[in-house]
């Protein structure tokens, strides 16, 4: 767990997220700091390990600056299980079958595949040694001993007295090198083949009514149990070696693995390393200034229903009991309408980090579509690069398109960096259309602030901006 936040100090982890996030300095900085701390903790001497409890986040800003990317970029640094809910899905009319305990299970589901999958990597090569046995089986069945024994024709030898016969077993054996030496190589890949897949056999449970006194973690055990207890079905599929090598694979490696180790470690690895985000957290935060009642006392009972799961509670998973004592939570909210100060006191208190994000400049939209890993401009030209076109954007350019994007964002609703997307999409897609019909292979394509001008020019001179609103 966290073995690779092991090597990563908290100024290395804001250099991780500087790689994909511009700017929001501050806000790295909090979760920097996060994420080494749940490494210190299980470092640290084992009867303060309970005590030492995350300090979780609010991240406050509007919508687009990095709120989410800054959580879902953190996980993937520290290798940690992540899931992301919107908190306003709990206050819907006639939200039925799922209540919060849900985002728990969905981290634990997560924590499960990260887990195993990590151990179909250990045991991959002895599951692909056993997929290339199968595959073999199937184009070249061994003979049994029985039949490897050469029987002579009326009694006369069938070899001259001086010749040793070859068995048919030894023919056979030959054989089937010959052909593993051609499924190494790739030379059988195209080749149909028959073979045996199992299928699903867990059957469908419902409850007419909603969830009826039972929750989803006994439903999903429920199914799991009568899964096992029935006779597991298989049935023929015919396919190319190269795909019966993918299928064969995944149900071998499942055979190697110990399946109650890895719900115990993926149990483990979710209370120490997980991370929760909620969003839109600000939706269920009373309105000050409204008197009770109304939607207000849903909103208000999310918060309440919130609170013992982000304090720390015991949730049931069909995975077995999982404590929420050291998940890190991280929660956001724009709170245009809202404040946080509006949130029920205790949920407060469990969010002692407060963060506040800064709305996008023009400087920041520049470096934005010109410096991360992930950035917009690079995304197109590994789109056109699959047609064997060449795209390439000069700076001036860049600095035009984002003096767009800020415009339209002071003009209308501020959706942050995602406002990028509407004009990057308005001004390349004649030219995704064209290629390859129009725009043939080995083109090369430079935009410069001259075709920026000009294929935007309606997006700037058009004061209303309505139609661009997304």
């Amino acid at each position: 767990m966290l073995d690779s936040a092991e090597f990563l100090t908290p100024a290395q982890i804001v250099a991780e997220l500087d790689k994909y996030i511009i700017g929001q300095h501050e806000a790295k900085r909090h979760v920097a700091i996060a994420l080494r701390n749940r490494w210190r903790r299980l470092h640290a001497p084992a009867d303060m390990q309970r005590e030492i409890v995350p300090n979780n986040i609010l991240m406050i800003g509007s919508t687009g600056v990095g709120k989410t990317e800054i959580a879902r970029r953190l996980a993937s640094i520290s290798g940690a299980p992540f899931t992301k809910v919107e908190a306003s899905k709990f206050t819907e009319v006639g939200y039925v079958g799922r209540d919060v305990e849900s985002m728990v299970r969905d981290l634990v589901e997560q924590s499960v595949n990260m887990v195993k999958q990590r151990r179909k990597e250990e045991v991959k090569a002895q599951a692909a040694q056993a997929v290339e046995d199968l595959i073999l089986d199937i184009l070249i069945p061994p003979v049994t001993t029985a039949a490897a024994t050469p029987k002579p024709a009326l009694g006369f030898p069938t070899t001259a007295p001086h010749e040793v016969p070859d068995s048919d077993h030894e023919l056979n054996e030959r054989t089937r090198e010959r052909f593993r030496e051609k499924i190494r190589s790739g030379e059988l890949d195209e080749r149909k083949i028959e073979i045996r897949v199992q299928q699903s056999n867990t059957p469908g449970i419902g409850v007419v009514g909603g969830p009826a006194g039972i929750d989803e973690a006994s439903m999903a055990g429920i199914q799991d149990m009568l899964g096992s207890m029935l006779p597991k079905k298989t049935r023929k599929r015919k396919v190319t070696v190269a795909e019966a090598r993918k299928i064969l694979l995944d149900e071998e490696a499942a055979k190697l693995i110990d399946m109650d180790e890895v719900k115990d470690e993926a149990i483990r690895h979710a209370e120490n390393a997980g991370i929760i985000f909620i969003d839109e957290i600000d939706k269920v935060a009373s309105r000050s200034s409204k008197g009770g009642g109304g939607p207000d006392v849903s909103r208000e009972g999310v918060q309440r229903d919130l609170l013992p799961i982000v304090e720390g509670s015991a949730v049931s998973t069909k995975y077995g009991i999982i404590h929420t004592d050291h998940i890190l939570f991280i929660a956001a909210g724009a709170f245009h309408v809202s404040k946080p100060s509006d949130l029920i006191p205790e949920l407060q208190g469990r969010f002692p980090i407060r963060v506040e994000l800064q709305s996008l400049s023009k400087e920041d939209f520049f470096r934005i579509l010109k410096d991360p890993k992930n950035a917009l401009t690079k995304q197109y030209e590994a789109l056109l690069q699959a047609e064997n076109v060449g795209l390439s954007f000069d700076d001036s350019a860049l600095e035009r398109l984002a003096e767009i994007a800020f415009e339209v964002n002071s003009e209308v609703e501020n959706i942050g960096a995602r406002r990028l997307h509407t004009v990057m999409s308005r001004l390349l897609n004649d030219i995704l259309f064209d290629v390859p019909d129009r725009i043939g292979p080995n083109a090369r394509i430079l935009v410069n602030r001259e075709m920026v001008e000009e294929r935007l020019r309606d997006m700037v001179r058009n004061r209303d901006l309505s139609q661009y609103i997304l």
